[in-house]
């Protein structure tokens, strides 16, 4: 879901013959994703040409490339410094705040940025969607999520991530239907099952809970959180037959959860019936 993008790169203005040659190594080591050496490359063509927004702008994503994230995010700024109303330099600064250093509020103001360049452009209303989610400012999110709803109406990501900050709002049904649009666009997408079935967990419709974490394991059956929720719809609606089938195989995927089984309010039914001592038993046999 990294979205690092540019615009097509040329050889600007305000740069020498030998920054040149330099800029043009660096482009060549970026295309075969030998980030430090395309850094070196731009830290040469800088020494003489210190005011060229592209080899600023090009060491910034390399540096990204290399985990440098401070340098890059100082970098791109030097970019935007040159070309203040390039959207391109503002946009990736942002996505490596948010992405990489969790500074949601300075990704914010940089969003703000490109908004004033390109004011309905999908990717910059979502970015900040998911900087005041991470903020934990549901409304201002949701309200950032629609935006780029309104401009891209059948984006899985948009409708995931508007489902999870009405969730947070305990806006249970529109949490579902945000899932249930997500669902529609991507239907063998994991995620969207999964956040669904905890949604309907949350409201205590336990069946279709089940249903949607049963379409979850069908997409990732690897997933033991999936496999181990369901145990606890089915233990639920009293499916214990069903219940015990999901518990173990949670445990044959995780051993760990067996300290979870022994405590977990859901599973009352399963250890009033002494069904657990054996199951564990086993489980501890095989391992």
């Amino acid at each position: 879901m990294s979205q690092i993008a540019g615009a097509k790169a040329d050889i600007p203005l305000l740069i020498t013959e030998d920054s040149r040659y330099w800029y043009r190594q660096g482009k060549r080591f970026d295309d075969q994703e030998c980030y430090a050496e395309a850094v070196a490359c731009y830290d040469r063509a800088l020494i003489n040409s210190p005011n060229a927004y592209w080899i600023w702008y090009n060491k910034g994503c390399a540096l990204r490339e290399l985990g440098e994230y401070e340098s890059a995010v100082a970098s791109l700024k030097e970019a935007s410094a040159l070309r203040p109303n390039d959207y391109w330099a503002y946009y990736n600064q942002a996505c490596i705040l948010i992405e990489d250093l969790d500074q949601f509020e300075d990704a914010i103001a940089t969003l703000n940025k490109a908004l004033a360049i390109r004011p309905n452009d999908y990717w910059t209303y979502f970015r900040r969607g998911d900087a005041k989610r991470h903020l934990k400012r549901y409304e201002d999110a949701i309200s950032d999520y629609d935006q780029a709803l309104s401009i891209r109406p059948n984006d899985y990501w948009a409708w995931l991530r508007r489902g999870d900050a009405c969730r947070h709002l305990k806006r249970y049904e529109n949490a579902i239907n945000s899932y249930e649009q997500a669902q529609a666009i991507h239907p063998q997408d994991f995620w969207s099952y999964y956040k669904l079935a905890d949604t309907f967990r949350y409201t205590e419709d336990f069946a279709a809970a089940l249903k949607n974490y049963q379409k979850a394991i069908e997409i990732k059956p690897n997933d033991e959180y999936a496999w181990y929720n369901g145990a606890c719809c089915a233990a639920r609606i009293g499916d214990i037959s069903l219940a015990m089938e999901y518990l173990e195989s949670t445990l044959l995927i995780n051993p760990n959860f067996q300290e979870l089984l022994k405590n977990d309010p859901d599973l009352v039914i399963i250890r009033d019936r002494g069904l657990l001592g054996d199951l564990l038993r086993e489980i501890n046999c095989l391992n």
